[in-house]
């Protein structure tokens, strides 16, 4: 053995761990010449990932520092937040303690105290969390650099002469990273995508800035194609085509995968949820089906979608139209007087949709409208027995105590050229297909965990003791009371709050802090509950056209149908693996989906500047005030556009004091909207006194 790896060997022993170089070498008695040798030992073994340094100098392993892996979320500001996989408290990375390690790397951390108690300190990166990066090409003699759109990429990429693609200073481009070595990653770019600052070539950068696709592989077009020619075959399905079918959505629906069957017999309710057997034309292991894995989910913008299937399914064969024979698989339930779920079946079948119903339409006929009743007739009995039972529904969810997290969402439109967002609110028919859904949901991972199948979940942890207790100090800040425990809130809790402000200006605000306080919705193969709905075993089914676990789903029913054990051999692994998947490509889609809303938001505000509107205050900070209009618009109105005053900002009540004013959340204000900055996508007001 050699002396370096004798070296290596006594650290992993422990007789050296921790030590640094100098306590190693006077612990084996070697002199000044003999350090500086040993100190470049002990480098080549962390080059080498045999060991790890920290800014102390020591040197061990991970275990000996303690270590833990996570991912690094960075900063406009140079600094990063290390958040661990198993899932422990976050910790601030100042820019000095994160060697080199950028946005999105998986990295080994430690604890390293600071004031708070909170910072941490990078010790190696294990993997590159980004690969090719989108940004604006700057140009510095024959060569250039890239300069991230992502504002938490913080390090511009080095473009050297010959790798510029032809892209001309100031252009939109992506660039393919080669090298993190040197003072800052190398790269060339792959893809010029157009002249900075134009509307759609933003839109195009953040398409690619997700990874996300466009076009499909032609393997699966060319399978998606030939899957739509085949006949519709309903042998072995139960044939509903008889049966008062209908299909209801919203008027710029871009996908029908569900429909609903209704009657009301000796007091009982007997429901029909059919969904779109979209398993039937996707074979597991096809071109298809990979695709459908690697994209997880159909992304909605407002100009376009970008489908996790091909539109030869997704708006064909699969798609529910009215008055076609179609694939299904339809849970079949039967609910008691209180909304219980007293039988329920899954089962493939064969329908055919009497309807194409709107939200709106659905309204006119329960309303009563003329043209609708006229049109419509053989509807009314079917939509007021809907009716009924979505609001015996709503009642027995308020009982069970589930939280009706109702944040008002931005509509936007994009036809003919021209933004729009409209002002839009809830009906009791955007209600009832909720409710009729969360029901199948419910009932299909009933009858899926009864029968002990391999399975992936739609779950929803409670919210953290600590996060339940920050949004108890904010209560209190806003002068509510608090009558629960943080170490054990229920869902029961959370909706006693938002009833006790039904009414309240505050009501939105608190709604959307709430949400902040929970965890995020996820896929798993275990069933731990899900909080927000009160339910104890909830999966996502209805909507296999734009999800992969809901296909995924489908799969598993029909195999377990058939053949429980070769279902529970297929499927047993493959679960975990299409949950973690899942849950990455739907936060990865959410996000992208917001980013996109925003730059159409700006765009639309960008031609209401100058014009006011009433808004109410929701967000306060030290630096500001964020209003909301009354379309869901939000923007910032900067501290120092305020009238002149000293503000003082109280962050428990988040409420931002001065000696003449005082602004708090809810708060009512008019505003001006001043501009827009295009950069950070955000709208910026002005107060009006």
């Amino acid at each position: 053995m050699n002396v370096k790896q004798t070296l290596l060997e006594n650290i992993k022993e422990g007789a050296f761990a921790l030590f640094t170089c100098d306590e190693i070498a006077r612990a084996i008695k070697v002199g000044r010449r003999e350090t500086i040798a040993l100190r470049e030992m002990l480098l080549s073994l962390v080059r080498e990932g045999e060991l790890l340094t920290d800014s102390l100098g020591r040197f061990g392993t991970a275990e000996q520092f303690g270590a833990k892996t996570g991912t690094i979320i960075g900063n406009e500001r140079g600094f990063g937040f290390f958040t661990p996989d198993d899932g422990g408290r976050d910790l601030f990375i100042p820019h000095r303690a994160l060697k080199g390690a950028l946005h999105k790397d998986k990295v080994l951390a430690i604890p390293k105290g600071g004031r708070t108690g909170d910072e941490g300190e990078v010790l190696a990166v294990i993997t590159r969390g980004i690969d090719e990066v989108v940004g604006t090409f700057r140009r510095e003699h024959r060569a250039g650099y890239l300069v991230p759109d992502d504002r938490k990429y913080d390090a511009e990429i080095f473009i050297p002469i010959g790798k510029h693609k032809g892209c001309p200073d100031g252009g939109k481009a992506v660039a393919k990273i080669t090298s993190f070595s040197g003072r800052s990653p190398a790269g060339e770019i792959v893809e010029v995508l157009g002249v900075s600052g134009d509307f759609f070539t933003e839109e195009r950068a953040l398409i690619r800035a997700f990874h996300l696709s466009e076009n499909f592989p032609s393997d699966a077009e060319e399978e998606a194609e030939r899957q739509a020619k085949r006949p519709v075959e309903g042998r072995g399905r139960k044939d509903l085509r008889d049966e008062l079918i209908i299909t209801v959505d919203g008027e710029d629906t871009r996908d029908i995968d569900d429909a609903i069957s209704i009657r009301k017999i000796g007091g009982r309710y007997e429901l029909g949820v059919h969904i779109a057997d979209v398993s039937a034309y996707v074979a597991r292991n096809s071109p298809l089906d990979r695709e459908a894995y690697r994209r997880g989910t159909s992304v909605y913008f407002p100009d376009r979608v970008l489908p996790m299937l091909p539109t030869a399914l997704s708006n064909g064969i699969c798609s529910l139209n009215e008055g076609v024979d179609r694939l299904a698989l339809s849970c079949l339930m039967t609910a008691d007087a209180a909304g219980k779920v007293i039988k329920k079946k899954i089962v493939p079948s064969l329908i055919r949709s009497k309807h194409r119903m709107t939200y709106t339409k659905i309204m006119e006929i329960y309303e009563r409208q003329k043209t609708a009743v006229r049109e419509y007739p053989d509807l009314i009995p079917f939509v007021d027995t809907a009716m009924e039972l979505t609001r015996i529904l709503k009642d027995a969810r308020a009982r069970r105590g589930g939280v009706s997290l109702d944040v008002k969402e931005v509509k936007i439109l994009y036809e003919r050229g021209k933004i729009s967002i409209p002002e839009e609110g809830r009906t009791l028919a955007h209600e009832m297909i909720e409710c009729f859904m969360v029901l199948a949901n419910e009932s299909v991972a009933s009858i899926m965990e009864e029968m002990d199948a391999p399975f992936i979940y739609r779950v929803h942890e409670k919210p953290s003791g600590e996060k339940a207790e920050g949004f108890a100090q904010f209560l209190r800040g806003l002068g509510v009371p608090v009558k629960f425990s943080a170490e054990n809130v229920s869902p029961e809790d959370y909706r006693a709050v938002l009833t006790a402000l039904e009414g309240s200006p505050l009501l939105p605000v608190v709604n959307r802090v709430m949400l902040r306080s929970m965890m995020k919705a996820r896929y798993s193969p275990e069933n731990i509950g899900h909080f927000g709905l009160a339910s104890q075993r909830y999966c996502h089914f209805t909507s296999p056209i734009r999800r992969y676990p809901d296909l995924c789903v489908h799969r598993i029913i029909k195999a377990m149908l058939a053949d429980p054990a070769a279902a529970r051999a297929q499927y047993q692994n493959f679960v975990s693996e299409a949950s973690q998947r899942s849950s990455a490509c739907e936060r990865n889609a959410q996000e992208a989906e917001r980013e996109v809303d925003a730059l159409y938001i700006a765009g639309y505000m960008q031609e209401k500047i100058g014009e006011e509107f009433d808004a109410t205050i929701s967000g306060v900070t030290g630096f500001g005030l964020f209003a909301e209009l009354k379309n869901g618009v939000e923007g910032f109105i900067p501290l120092e556009t305020l009238p002149e005053d000293r503000y003082e900002f109280c962050e428990a009540e988040l409420v931002l004091a001065g000696f003449k004013r005082v602004y708090h959340l809810g708060q009512a204000l008019r505003i001006k909207v001043a501009g827009v900055d295009w950069g950070a996508r955000r709208v910026q007001f002005l107060p009006i006194l």
